[in-house]
């Protein structure tokens, strides 16, 4: 009989815990205390998963005492795997997941990853820690699989059960076990490959290309402001030809685009190959704030807005519309960016109180001044896009303007464009 733990309850691992509780006894683990107490009372902070949904757990429990997953056989660890401040992979927690499971691994149990890694990684990295720790023997005594994450946060469409699953195992058989297994809770089927390594890598490229996409929408953006041409204009246009990308310039963060190039890049190096397509497409997107910053500026002072104090109001502070995941939110530094120079107040409705006061940002907990010099609709949140243009109008002071950073908004004179 199949036993799972799942490893790490975020923005993956709850979804999955839930999902394959319908059909098998399922333990969710974590470290944090505070998550498996909101978790227990049917509440989950990322937004992700209603009380209803949790209400209707079924043969899914959440602990965070190590000693409830003794019993699984089947592990799935979907800890995060972010970067260190010099931009290499961090794998404490990833490592620390892998001694955990590692107490625990019994004869004939399978480990499957979902964390995002470099190609290799598993093999490499997680199983010398299993294989050590546990004193069984990899590919004899234990097996992995890999089964990289989709999660898109806040999307309510493409969910779990609707996005396609890459599977693979670490033999044949076990492979077979985890293509089996993901078929029972997702509704658009599997893609079972190879190898471990496949997996880690089709994963690892699906987000580097996109970053390198918007980079060069991004480094267009720029070069046609100088040219004088406009670049929303410009993409309509082009998109009328078949196999045109249609991306959009803008702020890149969240905890998949932002992170997994560099992954790529390290690994890379390690086997004395450097992309330098892949670096200078991070180093072209960890720039906009700056650039943002920059038109603002050039906005306020073509305008005239001349006082002692330019009131801002920035509209939204996550990475993304529609989920209040503020991981690697770029929105964050073009806050900190303006706050040198300007009073800036952020209102963005989605996000916990607590994250503001933590990063002391300062926040509206409703919107009460009808005077500011820029409004920024930095993140296109329903509840924004809803309030429309008329209703933003009603938070702007005298020859005020509207900068709109994806240009989501109907270009009139007092609004803005990247």
């Amino acid at each position: 009989m199949i036993k799972i733990a799942v490893i790490g309850l975020g923005y993956v691992g709850l979804p999955l815990a839930i999902a394959f509780s319908k059909f098998y006894k399922v333990i969710g683990y974590d470290v944090n205390k505070l998550r498996i107490l909101q978790l227990k009372k049917n509440i989950d902070s990322t937004g992700e998963i209603t009380s209803k949904q949790l209400s209707k757990k079924n043969k899914l429990f959440f602990s965070n005492d190590v000693n409830d997953i003794i019993n699984a056989n089947t592990f799935i660890i979907t800890v995060p795997t972010p970067l260190k401040k010099n931009n290499k992979p961090d794998l404490k927690l990833l490592k620390s997941a892998c001694i955990l499971v590692s107490k625990f691994i019994k004869k004939n149990d399978v480990v499957i990853f979902e964390s995002t890694v470099y190609p290799g990684l598993t093999e490499e990295i997680c199983v010398p820690i299993l294989n050590k720790n546990s004193k069984l023997k990899f590919n004899k005594d234990f097996f992995c699989g890999y089964s990289p994450e989709r999660i898109n946060p806040g999307d309510k469409k493409n969910n779990l059960e609707n996005i396609k699953k890459i599977t693979s195992g670490s033999n044949k058989k076990t492979a077979n076990f985890v293509d089996k297994l993901y078929k029972k809770i997702i509704k658009a089927g599997t893609h079972k490959v190879s190898s471990i390594k496949i997996a880690e890598a089709a994963k690892v490229i699906e987000n580097a290309q996109r970053d390198i996409n918007i980079a060069f929408i991004n480094d267009i953006t720029k070069l046609f402001d100088k040219l004088n041409i406009d670049i929303y204009e410009t993409l309509k246009a082009a998109s009328t030809k078949w196999n045109f990308l249609n991306f959009k310039p803008g702020l890149v963060g969240g905890h998949c685009v932002a992170i997994d190039p560099y992954y790529l890049y390290y690994k890379g190096l390690s086997v004395g190959y450097q992309s330098n397509l892949i670096l200078s497409s991070r180093k072209i997107n960890e720039s906009m704030p700056d650039y943002v910053v920059k038109k603002i500026k050039q906005n306020i002072k073509k305008r005239s807005i001349k006082k002692r104090k330019i009131n801002i109001l920035l509209l939204g502070i996550t990475f993304k519309e529609n989920c209040n995941d503020t991981r690697n939110s770029l929105v964050i530094d073009v806050y900190k960016k303006l706050s040198k120079n300007y009073l800036v107040e952020v209102y963005d409705p989605l996000v916990n109180s607590n994250f503001f006061l933590k990063n002391k940002i300062k926040y509206l907990k409703k919107i009460i001044k009808f005077s500011y010099d820029v409004v920024i609709l930095a993140v296109p949140h329903n509840y924004f896009i809803n309030l429309g243009t008329k209703k933003l109008r009603k938070y702007m002071a005298k020859n005020s303007f509207i900068f709109d950073l994806k240009g989501v908004l109907s270009k009139e004179n007092d609004i803005e464009y990247i």
